[in-house]
């Protein structure tokens, strides 16, 4: 059995159970068990990584890093935000980089999102777990860096 994981929050914000994400995908537990974010509206931020490991996926709107035992942590920042094809997304390193848990990621400018009507909820999910699995923070809202969910 894997070791117990421990995922920081990404960005701050309110703490969202993936049951109430707007993404069937997401609220299902389809790729993972989780938890979400939602940052303040309108508010330019920088996302963290979750966990400490290499950069397996970088993408303008999510990431993937998985972390020493092989587990793969997907951020995924805003719901529909692929669409805006990196608008108010900067990336801040590269695929196959190595992060530590609470170093930058990629900065956001959520306006383009925003005025798209694209939600900012914040899924972050630890790749191919049985729903609920993991045990969320009690926390009504968490600043980047604090304890989200831990896992096993």
């Amino acid at each position: 059995m894997a070791r117990s994981l421990a995922v920081h929050a990404p960005i701050g914000g309110a703490v969202i159970p993936l049951a109430d994400v707007p993404d069937p995908v997401f609220a299902g537990q389809m790729v993972g068990s989780g938890a979400a974010v939602e940052p303040p509206a309108g508010v330019a931020f920088d996302v963290v990584s979750p966990v400490a490991g290499k950069v397996v996926k970088m993408l303008p709107h999510a990431f993937v890093v998985v972390e020493p035992s092989g587990r793969g942590v997907l951020t995924h920042v805003g719901i529909d935000t692929v669409k805006l094809k990196g608008d108010g997304f900067k990336v801040l390193v590269s695929q196959g980089d190595e992060v530590k848990a609470g170093e930058p990621v990629m900065h956001v400018d959520p306006t383009a999102a925003v005025a798209a009507g694209y939600s900012m909820v914040s899924p972050v999910v630890v790749l191919d777990t049985k729903p609920d699995s993991a045990t969320l923070v009690d926390a009504g809202s968490v600043t980047a860096g604090d304890l989200l969910f831990t896992l096993g």
